[in-house]
This record gives structure tokens, C-alpha cells and sequence, in this order.
């Protein structure tokens, strides 16, 4: 698979080979390259990209959710600083969404902004943190509450990584697949029907068209100031109980979050935005399938946590909710969630 989607800043390549990346840095001259990973990328993706780089520094920090903080970037600083990387240095993030978001913030804050490369590894960051440029990490268990917008030079995606991925990893990113076509890709919806198992999906023809979806909307709203809001759909009920769980300790993905989030503001939508029963039944159906049942917070705590969401305005809880499949509106403001919560 050899496809480009260009945005007005960087374009996405899906790469057949690594020796891609080799051939974009070297036409760039970096002083040095560094390279972010985690365990399991140190494992199972870099040995494949090492042989291609030239004395690369290597800075590696554990994976998951509960790391994504200021304790591991002070780190990520740290390891760059003492590695010598200068203003001409450049950062690769070799990972998922927690390496992409964090790897990105170190970057795009260290001696006032380095460049960075996101070669997402997993389905999660592919179809989602690989396009918009939204960097940052969480703050007392808050999810991205301090963070930043700054594009990437270049995103590199290579499909054959997605299988070094635990079924429950794909299965996770599959939330924002479905996400995507339910905001704009009924045509990809009625597709992803006959596929309640991820593993059983063309990814080379399902995933630049999910891109597509994101990439329309970001174009049109760079900075999230208005119609961006939609990609949150399933996000504001999902947040919170991934913020909820990550608080308690407990092992929730964010893709589990998220298609349970899905799950209520579906409901929310037949209720307030005029998504038909129909819809909203074949909607959650399908995700009641394809994802696990996770048990919520008591609602006063998701209550509670939904009022710190970055949507809010004076107050009030603010939603992305389906109009129909392929149609949505944004800054919906809903009355008590609990009467839907999954």
C-alpha cells in the first residue's frame, strides 16, 4: 500500500516498507534523531526501524494511560537534553496514542519547539492521533488537560504493525473507526455492520477512508473552536469513565471508554437530536457486540468529572450527539445524563 492524504501542513503516508522514514529524514539533515517508544514498541516495532537510522537516541518510557503526566515528560526532557538534541534535532514517536500525544507535547515545548514525526503502531493512534495535531497529557487524572495544537512534519503509517497488536489493542482503536463513519461515512457504517470483530476488517481500504472523515473536519476547524466538536462524539460520557477508571486504578482502554460513551450519547441522540430509534438500535446493538460491558462510576462521580470537560461553557455539559448516521450537531447541550448512562 503506497497512499497519501496531504493536509495544508504535513501530509500521512501509508508506507509499504520503513525505508520511507530513512529516505524523508535524509532529506532533511537533522542534527540528530530521537527515537520515543515504550516496551512493547521497543519490542515489537523498532527492530524493524533501527537498522535504518544512524546513531538514533533512543529514550523509552513505560506504556499506558497512567504515565501520560508531567513526572514522565520530565523524563522524556531530560533524556533529550542530555542526549545533546538542539533546535535542529527532531523527535520520532514510535507508539500509540499515549507516545504520539506525549512524545509530540515534549517536542513541541522543548527549547521552544523541535520537530516530531508520529509513526502510530497502533489502530487507535493510526485512525485517530495520526491527523489534527492535538498534543498534551493528563493532569490529576484528567484526561489532555494540558496540552497544545502543533502539527507533526510528517505521519508515517505502516499497516503491518497493526499486527503486533493484543486483540483487545485493535479492538479498542475499532471504537474510533465506528466513530468516524457514525459522524460522516454512513456509506463506511453500513460497511463496518458486517464486522463486529476488527480482526475480520480490510484495514487498507477501511482505514484512509475513516481518515478522510477526520481529515474534512479538521481542515474545516483547525482549532476545535466549533464544528472539530464532533470528533468527541461518545467522548464526553467516554472521558469520564476513563478518567473514573484510571483514578481507581483500574484497566479500561480508551476505546472501551469511549464505545461505551457511544453507547449513552446514542441514546442522548434519538432523545435530543432527533437520531431515529431505528438507528439508535442497530447503533448500539452493534457496540454492545463488538465491545465488553464496562461497568460505570456512580453517576454524581461522572457528573462531577463531565463538568471539568474541555466542551463546557458556563457550566453546562456540552455534546457532539448524531442527527442520523453520517449527521451531527454540535454544542448540544443535554439535561441529566444518568437516565442513559450505559
Amino acid at each position: 500500500m503506497n497512499e497519501t492524504i496531504s493536509l495544508p501542513h504535513y501530509s500521512i503516508f501509508f508506507i509499504p516498507q520503513l525505508e520511507a522514514i530513512r529516505e524523508w529524514l535524509a532529506a532533511r539533515a537533522y542534527s540528530r534523531v530521537a527515537i520515543l517508544v515504550d516496551e512493547n514498541t521497543v519490542k515489537h516495532c523498532w527492530p524493524q526501524l533501527s537498522t535504518l537510522l544512524d546513531d538514533p537516541l533512543l529514550i523509552e518510557i513505560p506504556s499506558g494511560e497512567s504515565h501520560k503526566n508531567l513526572e514522565t515528560c520530565h523524563h522524556i526532557w531530560q533524556q533529550m537534553l542530555e542526549g545533546g538534541l538542539d533546535r535542529k534535532s527532531a523527535l520520532l514517536n514510535l507508539g500509540g496514542g499515549v507516545i504520539g500525544d506525549m512524545g509530540g507535547f515534549c517536542a513541541a515545548t522543548f527549547m521552544r519547539g523541535i520537530d516530531f514525526v508520529q509513526i502510530p503502531t497502533t489502530l487507535l493512534a493510526q485512525v485517530d492521533a495520526s491527523v489534527g495535531g492535538k498534543l498534551g497529557i493528563d493532569f490529576q487524572h484528567y484526561k489532555n488537560m494540558v496540552g497544545l495544537f502543533v502539527d507533526p512534519q510528517a505521519v508515517f503509517i505502516f499497516l503491518p504493525f497493526l499486527e503486533t497488536l493484543p486483540a483487545r489493542e485493535l479492538r479498542s482503536g475499532y471504537a474510533e473507526v465506528i466513530k468516524h463513519a457514525l459522524i460522516g461515512d454512513a456509506g463506511l457504517w453500513e460497511q463496518l455492520l458486517a464486522h463486529t470483530d476488527p480482526a475480520t476488517v480490510d484495514w487498507e481500504t477501511v482505514l484512509p477512508r475513516a481518515l478522510m472523515v477526520k481529515k474534512r473536519i479538521v481542515e474545516a476547524d483547525p482549532l476545535e473552536t466549533g464544528l472539530r466538536q464532533v470528533l468527541n462524539f461518545g467522548h464526553t460520557v467516554g472521558h469520564a469513565i476513563e478518567t473514573w477508571a484510571l483514578s481507581h486504578g483500574l484497566d479500561l482502554l480508551h476505546g472501551e471508554a469511549v464505545a461505551q460513551g457511544m453507547i449513552a450519547e446514542t441514546r442522548l441522540s434519538h432523545q435530543y437530536a432527533g437520531l431515529s430509534k431505528t438507528d439508535m438500535d442497530r447503533i448500539i446493538s452493534f457496540l454492545e457486540i463488538a465491545f465488553p460491558h464496562v461497568s460505570p462510576a456512580p453517576e454524581a462521580e461522572l457528573n462531577a468529572i463531565m463538568q471539568k470537560d474541555k466542551k463546557n461553557l458556563k457550566g453546562q455539559i456540552r455534546m457532539a450527539l448524531l442527527e442520523g448516521v453520517g449527521k451531527y450537531g454540535v454544542d448540544n447541550q443535554t439535561p441529566d445524563i444518568a437516565l442513559f448512562l450505559p
